[in-house]
């Protein structure tokens, strides 16, 4: 029996292969930001290749998120689904306890706001 709607999963595939992160966020900074705005996270950041420029079609964008008191991983795996699927492209979603202390300073400090 064929599943109903695989046919789309390849044209997502084909998108998050297509797209540079840096630009999927460009195109959709007020929706990633209204997005974070529904799930109990706030702040949400660039960092990595997607700010120093070196970003290709078919890499991540990683986002960093000050969680909220309360929030769950289920809460930040739906949003990291959420914006997966508005982006098009694979987001690695962490926050600032997420990132090991050797780089975490660099990271915070080099992040730019969405």
């Amino acid at each position: 029996m064929k599943m109903p709607y695989t046919h789309l999963l390849g044209d997502i595939e084909d998108r998050r292969e297509n797209m540079r992160p840096s630009l999927a966020v460009e195109l959709h900074r007020n929706a990633v930001r209204e997005a974070v705005s529904r799930f109990p996270a706030t702040n949400p950041r660039v960092f990595g290749s997607a700010i120093c420029g070196t970003d290709e079609d078919g890499s991540d964008l990683d986002l960093l998120v000050d969680a909220l008191p309360g929030a769950t991983l289920f809460d930040l795996g739906g949003l990291q689904c959420e914006l997966e699927s508005l982006l098009g492209v694979h987001v690695d979603l962490l926050t600032p306890a997420d990132l090991p202390l050797s780089f975490r300073a660099k990271v915070l400090e080099e992040a730019q706001p969405v």
